[in-house]
């Protein structure tokens, strides 16, 4: 059905019916309110006449624009393009039927369009689950000036489905940074480079800043004037290449915790597939290997063309376990597939000090043949319960047992580093940037 009386013509059938009340008490009132009523349905008729009047073409079209996938956790433009056909200006309601896990029915807007013309509507949608996303039909809903009538136009009823990948967009904005050596805009430090661990590349004339412990004299003596600072050559260096950089996703019960809609598994998919990017660019390799109670996927160390498109579709199939992890599993998987020294990125939560212990064997025996570097998360909705002042003494207690659990996340820091094992608590949101940085550290560092 297309066909749908509005709210101004319930209005104008509302005042005739007071108007026949009326009569009822002022005979002298039948007769114009009759008049009325003629007029309001001759209204009525024109205004369903200029709605579906026939033409050789739609008199409205309507049509969704989106991407090949959406963005996980991220902010997806998404765009509706409407073309008035009809000779007199439209107000257009145009409801998208967007898919059911963004649980929102508020996706409604009234634009008006002058005759010929188009009009863009631009709107954000943010998944916070990976998967495919059914979008439906494009409901418009037009309505003449006169405003009594509204027909409906099912703009694509055959509707779209849509994949949900991790962050692809965070992935560009870091891609250009790297590529660009502007980092350090979005929140990643520079690091002091410690030693000359680093390979030789070439000699280039000395500049402004340079290190002059790199000064290359015999170089520079072959210059015609001797002792001019634009006659001083230095040797200049590159980063180690050719590094093995494996992200390690811990697929259990303890990652399914959510934070700001997304689960702390997607934020450490997201932040494996920025960081297997940048470590790409920087001529290093990348792999991946999951695991929970049973194996995981497991994607070797390489740097080919479209080994990067490869752990995006590996890491789209992930899902959480809601069994306990096994960490001798884990342990022996690297032991039988990684068999070069590699910086190893660990991606996991410990809650407590003692569900750390019991991995700590496992953890200390893949940091001697490896760099180990654990990640895990801080619990940010307890620091904001924390910040909050304490206005009765179960509120006090409450916020003391909070503080303890927070101490314990420390604690566990402080416990892996004093073994040697490199450890990061950070909070979720942070989880790329601060995975970057310390995958940066160490190649300035030369630690792989």
């Amino acid at each position: 059905m297309s066909f749908f009386l509005t709210n101004r013509f319930f209005y104008a059938i509302g005042a005739l019916a007071t108007g026949f009340i009326l009569a009822f008490f002022l005979p002298w009132l039948l007769g114009p309110v009759r008049v009325l009523l003629g007029a309001a349905a001759l209204l009525t008729l024109l205004d369903a006449a200029l709605l579906y009047a026939p033409g050789r073409v739609a008199p409205l079209f309507g049509r969704r624009v989106l991407g090949d996938k959406l963005s996980n956790g991220d902010e997806n433009d998404i765009k509706l393009y409407l073309e008035n056909r009809y000779r007199f200006g439209a107000h257009l309601e145009v409801i998208d039927e967007i898919p059911h896990q963004f649980q929102r029915r508020d996706v409604l807007f009234r634009v008006a369009v002058a005759p010929g013309e188009t009009q863009v509507i631009t709107y954000q949608l943010r998944p916070t689950k990976r998967g495919e996303y059914a979008f439906g039909a494009l409901n418009v809903y037009a309505a003449s000036p006169l405003g009594l009538v509204r027909r409906r136009f099912r703009c694509e009823p055959q509707g779209r489905t849509v994949p949900v990948y991790p962050s692809f967009l965070q992935l560009r904005q870091f891609e250009l940074l790297a590529i660009h050596n502007r980092l350090t805009e979005v929140g990643i430090k520079r690091i002091r480079r410690v030693g000359q661990s680093q390979e030789f590349e070439q000699i280039r004339p000395y500049a402004s800043g340079d290190d002059p412990r790199t000064i290359n004299w015999r170089a520079s003596a072959r210059r015609t004037v001797p002792g001019a600072a634009d006659t001083l050559q230095v040797n200049h260096f590159q980063d180690e290449r050719a590094q093995q950089v494996y992200c390690l996703i811990d697929k259990g019960r303890v990652m399914r915790m959510p934070f700001e809609g997304l689960s702390l598994l997607d934020y450490a998919i997201n932040a494996t597939l920025v960081l297997s990017n940048v470590a790409l660019l920087k001529h290093d390799k990348a792999g991946l290997l999951t695991f929970s109670n049973r194996p995981g996927a497991v994607v070797a160390a390489e740097r080919r063309p479209g080994h990067l498109r490869t752990l995006l579709e590996v890491l789209y199939r992930q899902k959480t376990k809601y069994l306990e992890t096994d960490y001798e599993l884990l342990y022996a998987t690297v032991r039988a597939r990684v068999k070069q020294r590699s910086l190893l990125v660990l991606f996991t939560n410990f809650e407590t000090l003692q569900g750390m212990q019991r991995q700590l064997p496992y953890l200390r025996a893949l940091a001697r043949r490896h760099l180990l570097l654990v990640m895990f998360f801080e619990n940010t909705e307890l620091r904001t319960y924390l910040d909050a002042p304490a206005a009765t003494t179960e509120e006090v207690y409450n916020q003391t047992i909070a503080e303890k659990f927070q101490q314990e996340k420390r604690q566990i820091v402080l416990e892996l580093q004093r073994l040697g094992i490199q450890a990061l608590l950070t909070p979720p949101q942070q989880l790329t940037v601060n995975t970057i940085n310390k995958y940066l550290e160490f190649k300035a560092r030369g630690m792989i």
